[in-house]
């Protein structure tokens, strides 16, 4: 068979910017009737074959050096692939199969067969596995005419002891449920390709009708979100939220960068576009063309709305290498090493250029600005009042911001966790000593702010900022544990999940602050003043653009997916309906006016847990003006995005080689230089960016 002409490829991405147009290049050709392409755990392509008509001569290749080798042979019509771990589930015919890819030799084995369906099945054709249970979900395309089509969920029995994933079928039947079919999904036709979206949905592309619908699995109350793709086929997520649906009767390729839009074409040319998934490196989408034969991959760029992932030519290295903290050793008397926790990075505004360092135990340093400074002074030591335990690691001295007036009033304000109390978290304001003007007087503590009742210790935010309108921004996680029980997010009635926004140049209402007259509920009976924004799980960390004065907040996600948001007053940002661009849990929606989206996701096949930053405005690195600097705790990965304020969209998302250690936070000195932060046993545990 001849390969895929790519012209017609190629053309889709004229006027992309050159960093975008990697060409599409065909991978293989000469397969009889390709269906669908997964990538295993070790990296490999695997295909499904269908091959002819005739039972038995269907099987699964795997790509080896370039060339399609026999994997497991014997199958009927294996449709749909999908991994879990180790195991690669097939759909073939009527029955549901799995192959262990690390047995030799490898074999398939039947984990669901036709008789075990609620309604026996015609034509199964796609499975998608939910990645953390391990819960199958198949389609059964029904006549191919309309009639017969449903979507089942199966929940395969819990594995044996000291066994790694699901049980083969002998060892316990598996829980078949019905979760469409057109009684529940009206105009329901041909249902092929699925795809995940977060835990608690699941989209289907309708072969017949061209719709693409979410399909909410506590109830199958159904939407659609896409429209006009005759003989929809396959639907892949990249790791951005950008969702791209192929086209079997056309031949075409369509990408949707953010759920909500309309489909834009991608890449065209193809006989038969069958059923896509993710390269190993994320950037292009494994496309098989059944009646052509090939397998071919296509950049994962939408025209119009494409982004810069390439590195930039930047590295990091230690910042103050000779530093020494006053009142830490690396070597204790003790002989035991407390590793040195600095989580907040900051500067006074006075003019001083001088940069404070608070360490997560309770003590701020601060040192001179100088490449060469040898050594620390403590400005405050609070480790009397502030619990820290490694078992409990996200308590403590959490946030520092100085009064923009503190060269005339030496006020600072503190968020940290009280050690003499249980989940509890305050918002204190100290003073500098009357007798040392260089150091804070732990006596002269006031709190301004509590926050009481929490059930649980974890998701305590803790960053502050005063605002480039000289009020007090604070964020706070939603209170802890999974899911946000409480439901604590959406409720505007106390003051988790939030970001405040509060006065402290005044007293009312017998409160040690005022709550500004402007922020966005005041006079609303159903909600707390003091908030400015809600709906946040646990934003680590959130700063202000010292340009523009817009406030940035990174958003840790739950299962799967991280955020960066950009904060606007009264803004809803989803959480617990939402997490990133998805749907969350069983009360989850989708895109509605009431709630903003974040302006970037990325999921957790990339990191599992974000650490924001700030935007560079600094003099050193020119290059990178204006770029939102931020990490993932897990991954000690570093990126900096680029966000396009006239088009509404990040146009950028470059790598920087990274120091291969978890980054705790980030700071920004007087002299808009950006520092990062990680735990270190040395005391070098600042780091800085240069060419």
């Amino acid at each position: 068979m001849k390969p895929l002409p790519l012209l017609a490829l190629l053309s889709t991405l004229v006027g992309s910017p050159l960093w975008a147009a990697d060409s599409p290049k065909t991978l293989l050709t000469d397969l009889v009737n390709p269906e669908s392409v997964a990538v295993g755990p070790d990296k490999k392509i695997y295909l499904s074959i269908i091959n002819g008509e005739k039972e038995g001569d269907g099987s699964i290749v795997r790509i080896e050096e370039g060339k399609a080798v026999p994997f497991v042979e014997g199958l009927d019509d294996p449709k749909g692939i999908a991994f879990y771990n180790n195991w690669l589930y097939v759909t073939d015919k009527t029955k549901v199969l799995r192959i262990d890819i690390n047995a030799k030799p490898a074999k398939a084995e039947i984990v669901a067969e036709a008789k075990q369906f609620p309604i026996p099945p015609l034509f199964l054709n796609d499975v998608v596995v939910d990645p953390e249970s391990g819960t199958l979900f198949v389609s059964d395309s029904g006549d191919l005419k309309g009639s017969g089509g449903a979507v089942f969920r199966i929940t395969l029995p819990p594995s044996p002891k000291g066994k790694f994933g699901p049980p083969v079928a002998s060892k316990g039947d598996p829980k078949i449920d019905l979760i469409v079919d057109a009684k529940k999904l009206a105009g329901l036709h041909t249902p092929n390709g699925l795809a995940m979206d977060g835990r608690s949905h699941l989209l289907l592309a309708d072969f017949g009708n061209g719709n693409v619908y979410r399909i909410k699995l506590a109830d199958s109350s159904s939407e659609k979100i896409a429209e006009g793709i005759d003989g929809a086929d396959g639907l892949t997520w990249d790791h951005y939220g950008q969702l791209f649906i192929s086209s079997w009767k056309t031949g075409k390729v369509y990408g949707i960068p953010k759920v909500g839009m309309k489909p834009i074409l991608v890449a065209e040319g193809f006989k038969s576009a069958a059923d896509t998934c993710l390269d190993s490196t994320g950037q292009f989408l494994l496309v098989p063309d059944m009646k052509g034969g090939t397998l071919t991959k296509v950049p994962t760029q939408i025209p119009g709305y494409e982004v810069n992932h390439s590195e930039l030519p930047l590295k990091t290295e230690f910042a103050f290498p000779n530093l020494e903290w006053e009142g830490w050793s690396p070597e204790p008397s003790t002989g035991k090493v407390v590793p040195l926790r600095p989580l907040v990075l900051t500067h006074a505004g006075d003019g001083s250029n001088r940069i404070f360092v608070g360490t997560q135990h309770g003590v701020i340093h601060v040192f001179p600005n100088d490449q060469k400074a040898t050594k620390t002074t403590i400005f405050l030591d609070i480790q009397d009042r502030v619990k820290y335990n490694d078992n409990m690691n996200e308590e403590g001295l959490l946030g520092i911001a100085f009064h923009p007036q503190f060269k005339s009033n030496g006020e600072v304000y503190i968020f940290y966790t009280p050690k003499k109390e249980n989940k509890v978290n305050v918002v204190s304001r100290f003073k500098l000593k009357k007798d040392d003007p260089n150091k804070l007087d732990p006596a002269s503590e006031e709190q301004i702010l509590r926050y009481e009742n929490k059930l649980f210790w974890n998701h305590d935010g803790g960053t502050i900022a005063f605002g480039p309108d000289g009020y007090l921004y604070i964020v706070h996680g939603d209170g802890g544990m999974a899911n946000d029980p409480q439901e604590n997010g959406q409720n505007l009635k106390n003051l988790y999940g939030k970001i405040l926004r509060i006065d402290v140049n005044q007293k009312e209402d017998g409160k040690n602050y005022a709550i500004p007259k402007d922020n966005p509920f005041v006079g609303n009976k159903e909600a707390r003043g003091e908030i400015w924004a809600y709906g946040l799980r646990n934003v680590w960390r959130m700063s202000f653009d010292r340009k523009t004065g817009q406030l940035w907040a990174a958003d840790v996600g739950q299962n799967l997916f991280e955020e960066i948001n950009l904060i606007q007053k009264g803004g809803n940002y989803g959480w617990n309906r939402r997490e990133a661009f998805h749907p969350f849990g069983d009360k989850g929606v989708g895109q509605n006016p009431e709630m903003i989206d974040p302006i970037w996701e990325y999921h957790h096949d990339i990191g599992k847990s974000i650490t924001g930053g700030g935007v560079y405005r600094g003099k050193a690195l020119p290059e990178l003006e204006g770029y939102y600097l931020y990490a993932d705790y897990v991954t000690s990965r570093l990126w900096a995005l680029k966000y396009d304020e006239k088009q509404k969209r990040v146009t950028e998302n470059r790598p920087i080689k990274d120091p291969q250690k978890p980054v705790l936070s980030f700071g920004e000195a007087e002299d808009g230089e950006i520092y990062f932060l990680t735990v270190t046993p040395t005391g070098k545990g600042i780091y800085r960016f240069t060419k």
